[in-house]
């Protein structure tokens, strides 16, 4: 099976994330042919001049008519190589909620500017969102080169401004790239147009991107998702804990604890779909297997006994706040972290961070809509959380309604 890669679109306003995505469906042959017909009848209706790609992710009626994405639109498509999960976010500011969404779960960010614009305000809030939710990877699209004549000049300065702006952020992988989406010119392939750009076109780097890097490997972290008791007679004393790793590999006849409880065993076996494993990684869903009959259940975590995560009920996070009610300080919330659900109250807020300039406002004592900060809370039980930016999975909530269950906010542990 080919290696996934989850990549997410980012940038300002009419910038092209949309045709970019588009363009890449289409060069690589992704689309049905009724998808490809439906566009090119609507880019006719509309009266458009050339076949709007766009249109191919642009799926509400809103979205269409004022030419610009609201939600969050995920494509798949595949290669010989590897295959790809798209997720087009939205460039606006009122919908900075759907970007951190998109690129909550992404390997990758592609960041497009605008040749004839330069970095503006939303790529630098993009730029922040991006390292701030920990992408490892982010690809910086010159786009709309063609407008510019695909002057190098142009290119060069933006790449400039961009290296001096992300030296203030924690992103470690940039990688820039001139490209017109519309024309296609080094999306797929390398284009005659920029004789002087000796790099590989936004396909190739995203088709030789290394990430097994990426994941943590060291610290073991499986949270129980669900206890498999087959109850059937060639079955009948199986007893497995299934979920998806969540960092480190785990093997038999490995020493293991479980918390909160503090109980300890060793690893029985490993069990797939397709069978027994020899070993398990992020991100496999697997069931474990111990030697011992413990009392273990949806929510709790396998480690190891000499590195496991913190355990404790009072969190520090950094909010991205998703509702137009503001979070304040004695609010009552639900917390969703990854298989384990509890009560808690927030305690403080600290301060919201201005995307603009990077700067802290302390004077805020609540956060709005697409405000992101930072706040403590308390929970009812404890949890098992390692740091964000050690382990993504591990390290991230959700904040949720108790009484509706609509999701509030995403939280990254500090």
């Amino acid at each position: 099976m080919a290696e996934l890669l989850r990549v997410a679109t980012a940038g300002s306003v009419d910038d092209g994330k949309s045709t970019l995505i588009g363009r890449l469906l289409f060069d690589t042959k992704s689309l049905f042919t009724d998808q490809l017909a439906a566009v090119e009848r609507t880019s006719r209706e509309r009266g458009d001049g050339y076949v709007d790609l766009a249109l191919l992710t642009d799926g509400l009626r809103a979205e269409r008519e004022q030419g610009i994405t609201i939600d969050v639109a995920y494509r798949y498509f595949a290669t010989p190589r590897r295959s790809f999960i798209l997720a087009d976010t939205p460039g606006h500011v009122q919908y900075t909620r759907n970007m951190v969404t998109g690129a909550s779960t992404a390997d990758l960010a592609l960041l497009l500017v605008d040749a004839r614009k330069g970095i503006v305000e939303q790529t630098r809030r993009h730029a922040f969102l991006a390292s701030l939710l920990r992408v490892p990877h982010l690809v910086l699209c010159v786009n709309k080169m063609d407008l510019v004549d695909f002057d190098r000049e142009v290119f060069e300065k933006i790449k400039e401004d961009f290296r001096r702006f992300a030296a203030k952020l924690e992103i470690v992988d940039v990688t820039t790239i001139p490209v017109s989406a519309l024309t296609g010119d080094n999306v797929v392939s390398r284009s005659p147009s920029t004789p002087w750009y000796d790099g590989s076109s936004l396909l190739h780097h995203l088709e030789e991107l290394h990430t097994a890097s990426d994941r943590n490997l060291i610290d073991v972290r499986f949270p129980v998702q669900w206890v498999v008791r087959p109850r059937s007679e060639e079955l009948h004393d199986y007893r497995g804990y299934a979920g998806q790793v969540a960092g480190g590999v785990i093997k038999p006849g490995d020493d293991v604890i479980v918390l909160p409880s503090g109980l300890t065993s060793r690893v029985a076996g490993i069990d797939t779909y397709d069978g027994p494993v020899d070993e398990a990684f992020p991100p496999m869903s697997v069931t474990v297997r111990l030697e011992d009959d413990l009392d273990v259940s949806r929510g709790d975590m396998i480690a190891r006994p000499n590195n496991q995560p913190t355990v404790g009920q009072d969190l520090h996070l950094m909010v991205s706040w998703m509702v137009d009610a503001p979070l304040r300080r004695r609010a009552r919330v639900g917390i969703k972290h990854t298989t384990r659900s509890v009560r808690a109250m927030v305690t403080d807020v600290s301060y919201r961070v201005d995307i603009d300039t990077l700067h802290r406002d302390e004077a805020v004592d609540s956060l709005g809509l697409n405000d992101i900060g930072r706040i403590a809370l308390r929970t009812t039980s404890p949890l098992c959380y390692d740091p964000y930016h050690r382990n993504r999975n591990t390290g991230s909530v959700l904040l949720i309604d108790e009484v509706s269950g609509t999701t509030l906010g995403a939280g990254m542990i500090l």
